[in-house]
């Protein structure tokens, strides 16, 4: 199925270079290079690049909800399964720190230009808050599950800008030891308000 490997091969690509370079910056003709296809090749496939977007935002959708459920199926309490997000890091520090928060970036960018893609990729955001909301739910917090989430969410794209700006990796472990100990803390306030309950 060459036609599909192709097209597959430059949404790929055109992930990455919306990644690193930013969308508005990134041509055809960097996509088409990327790819090693001719520009009526490139053509053949996605007539505008707003296409393109469209179908790079789908692809980050599915492997957001992908890395989700497994992290669903891995974790065996709701604390391990916070703590895989809180870890994703340290695992992308790597990059993070050269390129920013591959969602947050691209929100924040189509945001500026006022995309009309920009709610699309402000989902991806979503599956993120659903996905932990649902989690501080598990650990007992109803009322409070969304803010969490939210919490968590806003203190981890702090930590992917700032650490971006002065590429300081021990800033980014500091931190997700911090996020860590809240987490645990706002656990332990929990346990000690349904004790009070029961007893």
């Amino acid at each position: 199925m060459p036609t599909a490997s192709t097209r597959e091969k430059i949404i790929e690509k055109a992930d990455t270079l919306f990644y690193e370079g930013g969308f508005e910056a990134t041509s055809f003709a960097d996509i088409a290079a990327a790819v090693g296809i001719s520009r009526g090749n490139f053509y053949h496939h996605f007539k505008a690049k707003d296409e393109i977007l469209d179908a790079v935002i789908a692809r980050r959708m599915d492997r957001t909800r992908m890395m989700l459920d497994t992290w669903q199926a891995d974790g065996a309490q709701p604390r391990d399964r916070i703590l895989s997000f809180i870890h994703l890091l340290i695992a992308n520090r790597t990059r993070i720190m050269a390129f920013g928060c591959p969602v947050g970036t691209l929100c924040s960018e189509l945001a500026k230009l006022e995309h009309g893609a920009q709610h699309r990729a402000a989902q991806i955001m979503g599956l993120f808050r659903d996905w932990l909301t649902g989690q501080f739910r598990a650990l007992g917090m109803d009322q409070q599950a969304e803010a969490r989430a939210m919490h968590l969410l806003t203190w981890s794209q702090g930590v992917a800008v700032m650490s971006s700006a002065f590429r300081d990796e021990t800033f980014i472990e500091r931190e997700v030891a911090g996020i860590t100990q809240w987490l645990d803390d706002i656990i332990d306030d929990q346990t000690r308000h349904e004790g009070r309950i029961c007893s």
